[in-house]
């Protein structure tokens, strides 16, 4: 196990925290709330893997629910019995299948029984007697819709359609649901599913891409709540009319809306905004009209659950120097509360580090937005951190690695070049298809501004698409890097659009480009074709039942750079997906990663 050594100005050697104490930090999350209203649920990882556990809403000592060694991804309990309904996957090969825990006995069941198909929960009925979920259990690849009775019905597809699909709520007199289809990341639809008729009505008519997100329905079922951006650059905080089909806004188009919930009983109602990457929460009465903002630590948070007596609403919170924990909020005007205790693993708070917002210029006179997370001593080697997505923001949550990394001497500079969200969709479609390329320019001109500032070692690491960036960076701007981390990354375009998860390729090829129009551009700019010309020594880390970017791009690369004389270094991991989610495999991985940086930059 790597020790951390540290000297003072006297020359005393001081001990500091191994990677190990780092990544046996614990979080808690998604939240929800026993029928009585009585217990809080809640993942955490505290045993090596995500699995549910439970806390009694006032606080005190957590019980374990559910003893698997693969992760459970949710867990809710029906509104009116105590039955938990949670999913589960296999080896991280993202195949959820649904099972129900009977709290009385301790008995589990089953619910899905189809391990090929991915399922996907959206909603208890609301007398608690059956769930609907979105499910591939017919082709692979289709998101159909069904409804399933408790504790032991089949499941009946209830809506047979194309697409991906999922269930955003359950009506409140249990006739209908809401089903929001995704044609791409960025534009999709509501309707409204007529269980009687098995009749679908499209609730959001629009020309263009437009996103209808957190659709919530109201008790009297004559409307939604929901976040949109059909009408401006933001997702704005909306009611829905389901007669007329109009929209009326709550929030100016200048921030996004994230995430909505209301309360059951129709009285409260919360949404977040993305403030530069910070949440700033909102509370409305059932009516849509604001409310006092409740008084919460800064930071990042959501997985809003109201208590059945809508008196509390239970939440993650977390913030660059506060790993994530469920907090209470008594409402309407109470404080917050933290009610979980998760594990710094003995290292004090004080000992991590917040970030500070930056903005470099870049080629076309923009301005990036970028978190920078710099230890005590300066011009230190910098690591770029370039988050997945693309669809996606670097935020000021808790990182262990990111901290882990500060704390061993390095800075971590973590951009949001375009293409990420967060700043309007404008800003979001900057790097489509045949702007791909734009975004590494992005990213070779933070390693310039970091350089003008007096940063000479320069690393880039970085995920999935992240990975991509990364290749790409070493490829087309091989005299900038030290040295690059690809985690479970894209090698080349074309291969990862074939050989990725059936459903995911419309999605993805809305931003990437079509295999069938754009393979020619694809394959000029994968990293995969001009691997020759990287010269920063590599580490790639793949898990082989990735299905979304499936391990052959890892290979690929491996094998390119090693045949071009390359120094590349491989870690395959046999029981993991996209991405590493068991301890021990992390346990491993990340202190190596620590030490290729240490021989290639040297903090």
């Amino acid at each position: 196990m790597c020790v951390l050594m540290r000297f003072s100005a006297q020359g005393r050697e001081i001990m500091g925290y191994d990677f190990g104490r780092f990544l046996k930090i614990r979080g808690a999350y998604g939240a929800g709330w026993s029928p009585d209203g009585r217990r809080v649920t809640f993942i955490t990882s505290i045993t090596g893997v995500p699995q549910a556990w439970e806390v009694a809403a006032e606080g005190g000592w957590p019980e374990q629910l559910t003893f698997h060694e693969e992760r459970v991804a949710q867990a809710e309990y029906s509104p009116a019995e105590e039955r938990l309904l949670y999913s589960m996957d296999a080896g991280g090969n993202e195949r959820m299948q649904l099972f129900v825990l009977d709290r009385r006995t301790g008995l589990e069941r089953d619910l899905t029984r189809q391990p090929d198909a991915i399922h996907q929960f959206g909603a208890f009925s609301p007398d608690g007697q059956a769930i609907a979920y979105t499910a591939t259990r017919r082709n692979g690849t289709d998101f159909d819709v069904y409804v399933q009775r408790l504790p032991d019905g089949e499941p009946e597809l209830v809506w047979e359609t194309e697409g991906y699909h999922a269930v955003a709520d359950w009506a409140p007199d249990g006739s209908s649901l809401l089903v929001s289809r995704h044609r791409s990341n960025m534009d999709g639809d509501l309707y409204l599913l007529d269980l009687a008729s098995g009749e679908a009505t499209l609730l959001t008519p629009h020309e263009g891409e437009a996103r209808f997100h957190s659709a919530r329905m109201t008790p009297d079922g004559r409307s939604v709540f929901l976040a949109t951006d059909r009408d401006g650059d933001f997702l704005r905080l909306a009611r829905l009319d389901l007669a007329t089909q109009k929209i009326e806004y709550l929030t100016p188009d200048d921030h996004d809306v994230e995430e909505v919930e209301l309360s059951r009983d129709g009285r409260y109602l919360v949404a977040t905004r993305n403030v530069e990457g910070y949440s700033d929460l909102m509370l409305f009465t059932g009516e849509g009209r604001r409310m006092p903002d409740p008084q919460v630590p800064e930071g990042v948070f959501g997985g809003f659950a109201f208590s059945p007596d809508s008196r509390r609403l239970a939440f993650t919170l977390t913030g660059p120097d506060r790993n994530p924990d469920i907090w209470v909020l008594e409402l309407p005007d109470g404080e917050a509360r933290r009610l979980t205790r998760s594990t710094t693993a003995g290292i004090p708070r004080g000992v991590f580090r917040r970030p500070r917002l930056v903005r470099y210029p870049t080629f076309d006179d923009r301005e990036i937005p970028a978190l920078f997370y710099e230890p005590e001593a300066e011009n230190a080697p910098v690591i770029v951190d370039v988050h997945g997505g693309p669809e996606a923001q670097e935020r000021p949550d808790f990182n262990p690695v990111t901290q882990y990394l500060v704390h061993r001497g390095y800075a971590v500079f973590a951009p949001n070049v375009r293409g990420s969200t967060g700043y309007g969709k404008t800003y979001t479609h900057l790097d489509d298809v045949r702007k791909r390329m734009d975004s590494v320019r992005d990213l070779a001109h933070a390693a310039l501004w970091l350089r003008e500032n007096g940063y000479e070692k320069i690393a880039v690491m970085g995920g999935s698409y992240g990975g991509f960036m990364v290749l790409a960076a070493l490829t087309e701007y091989p005299d900038l890097w030290s040295a690059g981390v690809d985690i479970v990354g894209i090698a080349n375009l074309v291969t990862f659009l074939e050989n990725t998860g059936s459903y995911r390729r419309a999605l993805r090829e809305a931003e990437y480009g079509s295999l069938e129009r754009d393979r020619e551009f694809l394959e000029s700019i994968s990293p995969i074709h001009k691997a020759e010309r990287i010269r920063a020594p590599l580490m790639v880390i793949h898990g082989k039942n990735d299905p979304r970017v499936p391990v052959g791009e890892a290979e690929q690369i491996v094998e390119r750079v090693r045949r071009s004389g390359g120094a590349v270094e491989y870690l395959l991991y046999d029981d993991e997906g996209h991405g590493l989610a068991k301890l021990k495999n992390r346990l491993d991985a990340y202190p190596r990663i620590a030490a290729f940086l240490d021989e290639h930059l040297g903090a």
